[in-house]
């Protein structure tokens, strides 16, 4: 077993509205990512992957609260922490966070070393202009961006490499964790195909130490990530490895997942495309039993009236159901 680059225990966070109704948008999670490995999160949006997301970083200012779990990375406690010693002391160098859209944050009338300097400003004031140049140009060669990026503007660059500027520039402080948040969506499958790269690239070459990758699309998953976990109304439902998630899924929210997406690898896209009906639970009000047996096709009376706990099998797999291992697999090979 490698050395543990973030541990979750129990994490629970939620936002309060207007209204002072509180949304329980992550709830009792828990994970763990040894160096040098990546985990991919999948699910429907409104499932709150992009929550978790956030909640990781141990930053929360409203309407997102902290309400309780551990969040440990490389052996640090920082749930609980002040957000102004987070800010100066976890953020950029410890974890690093790409949120959606992030390329159309970027300040149009400024170039793109200045982002680069404020990054790493934050946490060295003192570091001379020249040698924040020289970190950024070497980086970037590496990366395959061009050293003239760094004097253009934002809009003079394509999407596809505004976010790939946009990663680099998140992750030129090393940070232990990256968190991206959906970065390959709104772009083309040229421009996915390179930031993808570019994700493996950080992590062959050091630069990071762990990833977690959030989408919705589970087969983008598998060729990236060793691990998948699927979470589902702010619970995680199930985890495994990248093959087993997609070729052999046992939570019926994983299974129509999958059936749901149209997916290249052999002996998967023979399969028929199938919906998942409905939608997920408000979680203002989530249900008493399991949060996903109103729209489940296997679900018996008992599932909408008592929790599901984990089910953890000897091979590690992981998963959130009121059935068995072998009872799920007669279900499956019957239906």
């Amino acid at each position: 077993m490698g050395k543990v680059m973030l541990e979750v225990n129990n994490l629970k966070t939620k936002y309060v509205t207007r209204f002072h109704e509180d949304v329980y948008a992550v709830d009792g999670v828990s994970l763990k990512i040894e160096e040098g490995k990546s985990l991919g999160v999948a699910g429907e949006s409104g499932c709150g992957k992009s929550t978790l997301a956030l909640s990781l970083m141990g930053y929360y200012f409203a309407p997102l609260h902290y309400i309780s779990g551990d969040i440990i990375v490389d052996g640090r406690k920082i749930s609980g922490m002040k957000p102004d010693d987070v800010r100066k002391n976890i953020l950029g160098n410890e974890i690093a966070y790409i949120p959606q859209a992030a390329m159309n944050a970027l300040n149009p009338t400024q170039k793109i070393i200045r982002f680069v300097e404020d990054v790493i400003h934050a946490h060295d004031p003192k570091m001379p202009r020249k040698d924040i140049y020289d970190l950024a140009k070497e980086r970037f060669q590496i990366l395959g961006l061009p050293e003239e990026v760094l004097q253009k503007h934002a809009v003079e660059l394509s999407g596809g490499m505004k976010q790939r500027t946009v990663i680099a520039i998140s992750t030129i402080l090393s940070p232990k964790v990256l968190i991206a948040d959906e970065p390959s969506s709104a772009l083309d499958v040229t421009s996915q195909k390179m930031v993808i790269k570019m994700m493996r690239d950080l992590m062959e070459k050091g630069f990071i130490k762990s990833m977690i990758f959030i989408t919705h699309e589970l087969p983008l998953l598998y060729n990236v990530t060793d691990d998948i976990m699927v979470m589902y109304a702010g619970q995680i439902v199930e985890k495994g490895t990248a093959k087993e998630m997609v070729f052999d899924p046992l939570h019926p929210y994983s299974k129509g997942l999958m059936g749901s997406i149209i997916v290249p690898e052999e002996g998967v896209r023979e399969q028929k495309l199938t919906a998942i009906p409905g939608t997920p639970p408000n979680l203002k009000h989530p249900p008493e039993g399991c949060r996903f047996a109103d729209r489940c096709p296997y679900a018996q009376p008992t599932c909408r009236g008592m929790k599901p706990e984990v089910i953890e099998l000897p091979n590690g797999r992981e998963y959130r159901c009121l059935m068995s291992e072998r009872k799920v697999r007669e279900v499956y090979a019957n239906a």
